[in-house]
């Protein structure tokens, strides 16, 4: 069985967060991730729930061992159907692009601030 405050730290630092970013993503005080680890305490599962929100997968993805199939939600079929379409080279700008995109300040995803990346449009 996975360690689950393990595989929170690889999926967080996968996608380069940090324990606050993580934190306001999912929607619990950053004091109680931290806990977590300084009491190698195991989150209950309403908040693991809201962990896997914030990382945008399913408790079922979080809790798979890699040995059975993985269960898509049709936005992550529909991104998958239109990455395998995309040539190598295009694949690695829209990588960086998300890398990019998952750092961005949440000045600017709500519309109070300047757009970094001129080619993503801006909701605000």
């Amino acid at each position: 069985m996975k360690d689950i405050l393990d595989e929170i730290d690889r999926l967080r630092i996968n996608r380069d967060w940090t324990e606050y970013e993580l934190a306001k993503r999912s929607g619990l005080p950053q004091s109680t991730i931290s806990g977590w680890y300084r009491n190698r305490q195991t989150p209950t599962i309403q908040s693991l729930e809201k962990i896997c929100k914030g990382f945008g997968i399913t408790l079922s993805q979080f809790l798979d061992e890699g040995d059975a199939p993985i269960s898509l939600t049709a936005e992550q079929r529909e991104m998958l159907d239109h990455w395998s379409a995309l040539a190598d080279e295009q694949k690695k700008v829209i990588l960086e692009l998300l890398k990019r995109m998952g750092k961005l300040p949440e000045n600017w995803k709500s519309g109070t601030e300047p757009n970094p990346y001129p080619v993503i449009k801006n909701n605000g």
